[in-house]
């Protein structure tokens, strides 16, 4: 295994989650493509060095198909949660001109209404009255 790989693929975690922590939409789409990118070459290192072609029944060391099918399989799964994300971007961007993500109001309405039904902790806990 090549640290060369290993540093890759820390490096695509890393700017992954950072466009990830983005409020834009675009910035969100590729840097889900960038931690998928990062999850299918790691899944190719664990798969061990490269070998023969497996499943023939030459002697020597083979390569393990295992990572190879999975890796195959996130690609599609990948290529169809980017595709899903940049119609809802772009449906986003039709309705708003803008893809930055916004504060639901709705949400924090209802948490203002909660935390100004709440009784206090404090009067709740030495019978409800004031001291």
């Amino acid at each position: 295994m090549s640290i060369v790989l290993v540093v890759l693929v820390g490096v695509l975690f890393g700017a992954g989650t950072y466009l990830m922590l983005h409020r834009t939409l675009t910035r969100i789409v590729l840097g889900i493509a960038m931690l998928g990118n990062g999850v299918n070459l790691l899944l190719l290192i664990t798969g061990g060095p490269s070998g023969g072609v497996p499943i023939i029944g030459r002697d020597g060391p083979f390569t393990d198909p295992v990572p190879q099918a999975l890796v195959l399989t996130a690609i599609v799964i990948g290529f169809a949660l980017q595709a899903f994300l940049l119609a809802l971007a772009w449906r986003s961007w039709t309705i708003d001109d803008n893809d930055e993500v916004e504060d639901d109001l709705e949400d924090r309405r209802l948490a203002r209404e909660a935390a100004t039904a709440a009784p206090d902790v404090d009067t709740a806990q030495d019978g409800g009255g004031p001291t």
